[in-house]
């Protein structure tokens, strides 16, 4: 038999390894219990996960099959493009094939007979009332071929909206200085009459060199030059009268300050120009006054559009300074990006304005050289933009912040220097003024020095200034505890006060922005770090006073010039 003792302490060790047993098993059992909640957890976000990816997948093949569609679509506009420009060689073709068509007026038969009985009238009729007769016809069927293209020019532009031809290569944009209404279409009609005009020119001249051969071989040959004369009086009235009404509606439109009239002259005026030598030929041995009226039309487009040109630089400088319309963030003035728009929409046209300048000249005729013609241009768009740059000067007084004046100038200088620039404006303006670029960078480098004064106000609490001077082992007296608590609150104070007005400006070039921020930014947290460092101990309330980190600030900073901020 087993001892008494020895029994109890066996069961005793039983019992031991039992409740251990019980509770490694509860410990399984809580585990167990933990590990299902986790797969039933982890069920759950996979299921969710699965959902989303479905959803994701809907959302993303709608997406991959609009691309695919913008592919196909960018596909289609590059090889529709590709065959416009094949198309738009054989416009050129076109135009070399037209110098040599000849227009038959009458059939051979037809003519024939008619040189038969002109010659008969001549020699045995002793009548020349035919030459009346036949010039009248003539007149009327040359007037009628002039005035049916116009009609067939305007339908074809009309009914397909586009141009029928590339002569007017910039389309008339809003007034710089005063906006036209809007109405739907009043630009492309107008286009249309200018292109519609320019056509009906360059036929007249093809059309009156046709008739001269013809009337060549009916009308006796010391009759022609009288004949031919009277032949295109009325088609060139027509057409000599049609332009001076565009003068004069240009000139009204410059009584309105409406200077944009002035491009609606260039196209004009330049095909006159190009097309007057060969119309002098044709009108060759005409009397003087038909042969005048030609240049007469070319010298009153030509002092209208100086006019225009002259009395736009003048409104530009004398533009008026109205609280009103100044913009409120400091941006780009609307008399800035429409003065520019200007002279940008003059390249197309800077020979035709060159010369246009030079007409008004008084100097010798021998001077009137391309290079004479680009000096007066380059100076003309040196004056426009002179005059500007001392408007927006005045401007700028209508601000009381001098900062908000500041980055007013800065935005306006930086948007005319990009802008010349970004076009061959700068060529043109450097004709003159070889320094050009550099003034406008040395006069936005003034303006944000301007600017950066405005933060002075907050960084001045930041230096050495009536800090107490502490001797090592010395406490601070009440009045120099009171200096850095001063100082720190004005710190506070300016740096919110600055960031809450100057959230509100704006800096539309990103460049430019982000430049004029990190400046400052680093100004401002380099002092604010500096001073910090210089601190002592001055309250038992450090939190009250030190309400910024040094990050802080900068995050401040960035968030200038940004309403959405």
């Amino acid at each position: 038999m087993i001892p008494t003792e020895d029994a109890s302490a066996r069961k005793r060790e039983i019992e031991e390894k039992l409740k251990q047993e019980q509770e490694t098993l509860s410990f399984i059992r809580e585990n167990l219990e933990k590990s299902d909640q986790l797969t039933k957890n982890m069920v759950s976000i996979l299921s969710s996960f699965e959902s989303r990816l479905m959803q994701l997948e809907n959302s993303i093949i709608p997406v991959h099959k609009q691309t695919e569609n913008l592919q196909r679509l960018q596909e289609n506009v590059d090889k529709t493009l590709s065959c416009m420009d094949h198309v738009i060689s054989y416009y050129h073709v076109e135009l070399e094939v037209q110098e040599e068509v000849v227009l038959e007026h009458l059939p051979e038969a037809v003519l024939q007979d008619i040189i038969c009985i002109a010659g008969w009238l001549v020699e045995y009729g002793r009548n020349q009332d035919f030459m009346n007769v036949y010039f009248q016809i003539r007149s009327n069927q040359l007037d009628r071929s002039i005035k049916g293209l116009k009609e067939h020019f305007r339908k074809n532009s009309a009914s397909s909206g586009v141009l029928y031809s590339p002569a007017v290569q910039t389309k008339r944009k809003d007034t710089p200085t005063k906006k036209a209404p809007k109405r739907p279409g009043k630009d492309d009609v107008l286009d249309i009459e200018i292109d519609s005009y320019i056509h009906c020119i360059s036929a007249f001249v093809k059309l009156a060199q046709s008739e001269y051969v013809l009337l060549a071989e009916i009308i006796p040959e010391h009759h022609q030059k009288k004949t031919f004369d009277s032949l295109i009086q009325e088609a060139l009235d027509n057409l000599m009268l049609e332009g001076e009404n565009i003068v004069a509606a240009a000139r009204r439109a410059i009584m309105r300050h409406d200077y944009s009239a002035v491009l609606t002259i260039f196209p004009i005026l330049r095909h006159l120009k190009m097309n007057k030598s060969e119309f002098d030929t044709t009108l060759q041995g005409t009397a003087a006054s038909t042969k005048n009226k030609l240049p007469t039309l070319i010298t009153s487009m030509e002092t209208i559009g100086a006019k225009a040109l002259e009395e736009f630089a003048d409104s530009i400088k004398n533009d008026p300074d109205k609280e009103y319309n100044m913009p409120k963030d400091g941006t780009v003035h609307e008399l800035t990006s429409n003065a520019i728009l200007f002279l940008q929409q003059l390249l197309d046209f800077h020979e035709t304005a060159g010369a246009m300048l030079a007409s008004q000249e008084t100097s010798s005729a021998t001077s009137y050289t391309s290079d004479f013609n680009k000096r007066l241009l380059s100076s003309y768009i040196c004056k426009v933009l002179g005059n500007l740059q001392l408007n927006l000067l005045s401007k700028s007084k209508v601000y009381e912040d001098s900062a908000l004046s500041a980055i007013f100038l800065h935005n306006n200088y930086n948007y005319i220097l990009k802008s010349l620039e970004k076009s061959e404006l700068i060529q043109l303006v450097t004709v003159t003024q070889k320094r050009a670029e550099t003034s406008y960078r040395e006069l936005m480098t003034q303006q944000i020095e301007t600017y950066q004064r405005s933060w002075l106000k907050v960084t001045e609490h930041l230096t050495e200034r009536n800090m107490p001077v502490i001797q090592p082992g010395t406490k601070l007296k009440d009045k120099e505890r009171q200096v850095i608590k001063d100082k720190f609150k004005g710190f506070n104070d300016g740096l919110e006060e600055l960031c809450k007005i100057q959230k509100g400006w704006a800096i539309p070039d990103k460049e430019q922005r982000d430049l004029i921020r990190y400046n400052q930014k680093k100004a401002v947290s380099d002092a604010y770090r500096a001073f910090l460092c210089a601190n002592i101990s001055f309250t038992k309330n450090p939190e009250k006073y030190h309400k910024y980190r040094p990050e802080e600030v900068e995050e401040m900073i960035e968030k200038l010039f940004d309403t959405s901020a």
